[in-house]
């Protein structure tokens, strides 16, 4: 285990934690969680992430390293009237159809048939929203956004990966120079609290649907290029049934899903964290245990965002979400013969309605499959 390998490591886990925890937050919040249910959600999906990573980076001998979805996240933080437990039977449904996947090849091929343009849509208008936030939180304290805002940018030059951490470090820095009190925050022992599954069909069709093909097209499709272009054999099969049962176990406990990482998977696959490619896998490992740390620090990261002004929360948000943005939205608009389609998606899912019972992003990938099928059966030309 050489320090290379416990540097990129522990770097990894802490840009994906920092960049999407205030995410997380938003979504049990969204769902009504308890402060206990909350903690209980972040310390099961932070070792359902460790266990993952290690066992499928032993097996494998590649460099696994999973995540929790992020634009999941913003998709149960963009819904409403939903409970808690309703959104835990989401959960269950959700890592129960990765686990297919990985099983039946047929549901995979399925998914695959949606076309890429409407997938990217439905995700562009879950993320649309938290970042159009963003500029409302600048406007109402320019004077701790703004800066944020600054950081981001600047440290994005030389190592985007690392922006949106160091754009949170500012925003606290910057909350307590202001007045901000954190002399509240205590170490606190985490603990799993179990929650019973509901389970409502508008929910299932709602929420359980979407989140489960955001998590494919918008994590476990990139983590799975990214093995293949750092010139890994990725265990698809093996990822997605084992990312699934695990989502599925750890959904009880208040967690969403934890897929294949992308972004962050790319700091821990070249060869200044190993020279040696047949052995870099080991990286995994010692992401796991970064993974479990941060998992028993939970309540405690949890009191500090509570802690912080919610513009800042809001600003921290919307940076995290800019970069899935800006991917979704270039492949929404990539093939001329989709841009209907994924604009219609693109809106339909942004616009936060709701019939039946049922969320807008099913409403949206309805209207966007729709629109394409009519196009493509319109009478062609003699």
């Amino acid at each position: 285990m050489r320090a290379s390998v416990l540097s990129a490591a522990t770097v990894a886990a802490l840009v994906g934690y920092a960049a999407s925890v205030a995410i997380l937050l938003a979504a049990a919040t969204a769902l009504g969680a308890t402060p206990e249910q909350t903690a209980s959600w972040l310390l099961a999906i932070s070792l359902g992430k460790a266990v993952g990573s290690a066992l499928l980076s032993w097996t494998s001998k590649v460099p696994v390293v999973l995540a929790w979805s992020t634009p999941g996240a913003a998709l149960i933080a963009a819904t409403e009237g939903i409970s808690f437990a309703e959104g835990v039977g989401a959960f269950v449904v959700t890592g129960l159809l990765v686990a297919a996947t990985g099983l039946i090849r047929p549901l995979g091929a399925l998914v695959a048939r949606i076309p890429d343009g409407i997938a990217a849509g439905m995700l562009a208008g879950v993320l649309l929203p938290f970042c159009l936030t963003g500029a409302i939180a600048a406007q109402t304290l320019p004077m701790l956004v703004l800066p944020m805002v600054g950081v981001f940018l600047v440290v994005r030059l030389w190592n985007p990966a690392m922006a949106t951490l160091a754009a949170f470090a500012c925003g606290i820095a910057l909350a307590l120079l202001t007045g901000t009190d954190l002399s509240g925050l205590r170490l606190t022992a985490p603990l799993l609290e179990v929650t019973t599954p509901a389970f409502r069909p508008g929910v299932i069709l709602g929420l359980a649907l979407p989140l489960y093909l955001v998590t494919m097209a918008s994590q476990n499709l990139p983590g799975f290029a990214t093995l293949r272009a750092a010139g890994y054999e990725p265990p698809v099969s093996a990822a997605l049934t084992t990312t699934g049962l695990i989502s599925t176990v750890t959904a009880v406990f208040g967690a969403h899903t934890v897929s294949m990482a992308a972004i962050t998977a790319a700091i821990c696959l070249g060869p200044d964290v190993h020279p040696d490619k047949d052995r870099r896998w080991i990286v995994g490992l010692a992401y796991a245990g970064v993974w479990v740390l941060l998992g028993l620090l939970s309540p405690t990261v949890l009191q500090l965002i509570a802690a912080l002004p919610a513009p800042v929360v809001a600003a921290l948000v919307a940076l995290a979400l800019l970069g899935p943005l800006m991917g979704a939205l270039t492949a929404a608009f990539a093939q001329p013969d989709q841009r209907l389609a994924a604009t219609l998606t693109l809106v339909t899912t942004a616009s936060g309605m709701a019939a039946f019972g049922i969320g807008a992003a099913f409403w949206g990938l309805l209207v966007g499959l729709a629109a394409w099928g009519l196009e493509h059966v319109k009478p062609r030309k003699a």
